[in-house]
């Protein structure tokens, strides 16, 4: 009689976070039976993260610190959305790799062109407005018309997946594309032109909406600040679907205050919330009292179809990880689009 076969080794992944522990069902139904999910919230405590990172060939978290404790077998940190900011990769064992993963583009981009158009048209107020017996407008009165995004510029900061995925829809309300991005490309594509960072200030300078799609890294911190702010046109918008520290708050509040820029519309800030304050205000600055700007509390690609695309994603490099597969998205340090 031949001994039985010895059980195969199954790859170990731990799952950090609310929005991985949340989706563990859906990443495991992606996978097959050479894998072994674990999950870990802080409820769990200190002690239970130690001993499942012990074990744990790769992991799925959106942070990673020096707190964080020792991962000996670590060889792979999914991120499970697309922005590093809070990775310390000095922190990491040395041969672990990094892949984070995009989808939310969609979201993004559609998020993106409904801000232009409230910015332009202003369906709240005149909405609003009406439902007071207000006709302020209506094309029955002599009053000045709302705007239109035919022939307005866009200027994208940033044309990764996010920037791609605006200017693809922008494109079809006929508006003029403009772009930087850190790596120099000769084909403009669709765009009108397209050039490097240091041609920050032509963009600025001719766009009607700016849009911040960068990601957030030292060189980017605080791009647009008092001075870049002040080569925007009188008239034009900027739009934040970066990261909140591309852009200098106090500098953003002031523009808007004293309308240096028409407008804004904002989804990622300066302050989050905590168990401490669940309900805290999104920056140190009032924008919440300013008529000129709308805010969102960071959802702008958080729809109804994203996670099972990012987890269709995900699902696949661990299967790549596991084959010992080329990895999609491996990201490094500096790197910025």
């Amino acid at each position: 009689m031949s001994a039985p076969d010895p059980p195969s080794k199954k790859t170990r992944v731990l799952l950090i976070g609310p929005h991985p522990v949340r989706n563990r069902d859906l990443l495991a139904s992606k996978l097959d039976d050479g894998f072994a999910l674990e999950t870990w919230v802080p409820d769990d405590g200190k002690a239970a993260l130690t001993d499942r990172l012990r074990a744990a060939d790769a992991a799925i978290c959106m942070r990673w610190d020096r707190d964080m404790p020792p991962a000996p077998k670590l060889r792979l940190l999914q991120l499970p959305g697309a922005g590093f900011d809070k990775i310390d990769f000095g922190a990491l064992p040395g041969n672990c790799d990094v892949c984070n993963v995009f989808e939310h583009e969609t979201g993004i981009a559609e998020y993106v062109l409904a801000a232009m158009l409230e910015l332009s048209i202003g369906l709240r107020r005149i909405d609003a407005s009406f439902r007071l017996g207000n006709w302020t407008g209506s094309t029955t009165r002599a009053d000045p018309p709302h705007g239109e995004l035919s022939g307005k510029t866009v200027g994208l900061v940033g044309y990764g997946h996010i920037g791609q995925a605006v200017a693809a829809r922008a494109k079809a309300f006929d508006t003029r594309l403009i772009a930087v991005t850190r790596s120099p490309r000769d084909d403009a594509g669709d765009l009108a032109w397209i050039g490097t960072m240091d041609r920050l200030p032509d963009l600025l300078a001719e766009a009607d909406f700016v849009v911040l799609a960068c990601v957030l890294a030292p060189n980017t911190r605080h791009l647009i600040n008092a001075e870049t702010l002040a080569l925007m046109k009188p008239i034009a918008c900027l739009i934040n679907v970066a990261r909140g520290e591309v852009v200098d708050e106090d500098a953003l509040y002031g523009a808007l205050k004293d309308r240096t820029i028409a407008g804004a519309a904002v989804d990622v800030w300066y302050r989050y919330p905590t168990t401490d304050e669940p309900n805290i205000r999104p920056g140190r600055n009032p924008f919440h009292a300013l008529d000129n700007i709308i805010m969102t509390p960071h959802l702008s690609g958080n729809t109804d179809q994203l996670w099972e695309r990012r987890f269709t994603a995900i699902a696949d490099n661990l299967k790549r990880f596991r084959d010992g597969r080329n990895l999609r998205n491996a990201v490094e340090w500096l790197v910025f689009e």
